[in-house]
């Protein structure tokens, strides 16, 4: 049977709220739209960090711009606990390793579980190192990703880094329409690509071709 991780997760946060503590969270973060949702759900439970690890971003000047998008976001929502930021490495050459011979499988397949095992790694290995109660990403919330993999991946490296990962699904309950909303509440900049220079060769051939049948 089919897992349903929004109803694992609301069991987690009343048992969170039942003991009246405010646990840590590491949160790894692909982008500040994909955030912005993420961080007016949980910021009620958690004191979360904010990570931003994506080495898979092409071009370098579009993971800049999408950093300083996610600070900006950070230092203006309104949220109930306060928020830290932790940015991880551009060590883009370890992307490209780890997803050596998967260039040509189309976004959603084997390249894509590769990179999120890469950048949930590092997160589990940050919220180890930072001795926080739990860690997560927000990929789950774009329709484009795989939540089943993302906890798949996650729950396996929790028990590696002895740090649980806080299950979810968050495009569940409009969470995805929420952060479309929030993006143009804060004037997000919100990218047509997930990131990497084979998901924008796929979006700039799906424009092409679009443009093409209008002709």
């Amino acid at each position: 049977m089919k897992r349903n991780y929004q109803k694992e997760l609301d069991k987690i946060l009343e048992g969170i709220s039942g003991e009246g503590r405010t646990p840590s969270l590491l949160l790894h973060s692909c982008c500040a739209p994909c955030s912005s949702y993420v961080l007016e759900y949980l910021s009620r439970y958690f004191r979360i960090t904010v990570f931003y690890y994506n080495p898979n971003i092409y071009p370098e000047e579009e993971y800049r711009h999408r950093v300083e998008e996610q600070k900006r976001l950070i230092g203006r929502m309104p949220l109930d606990h306060p928020v830290d930021f932790a940015e991880g490495p551009f060590n883009c050459g370890r992307f490209y390793e780890k997803v050596r011979g998967t260039e040509d499988i189309p976004e959603g397949g084997e390249r894509c579980f590769r990179c999120y095992e890469l950048r949930l790694r590092e997160a589990g290995k940050k919220a180890a190192e930072l001795h926080c109660d739990y860690f997560t990403t927000t990929l789950s919330i774009s329709p484009l990703k795989n939540a089943e993999k993302l906890n798949e991946i996650g729950i396996r490296l929790g028990e590696e880094f002895q740090v649980p990962y806080l299950v979810s699904d968050f495009k569940k309950r409009d969470g995805y329409k929420r952060s479309i909303e929030l993006s143009a509440e804060y004037g997000l900049y919100r990218q047509d690509y997930c990131g990497c220079v084979f998901s924008r060769k796929e979006a700039q051939e799906r424009k092409q071709r679009a443009s093409a049948r209008e002709a």
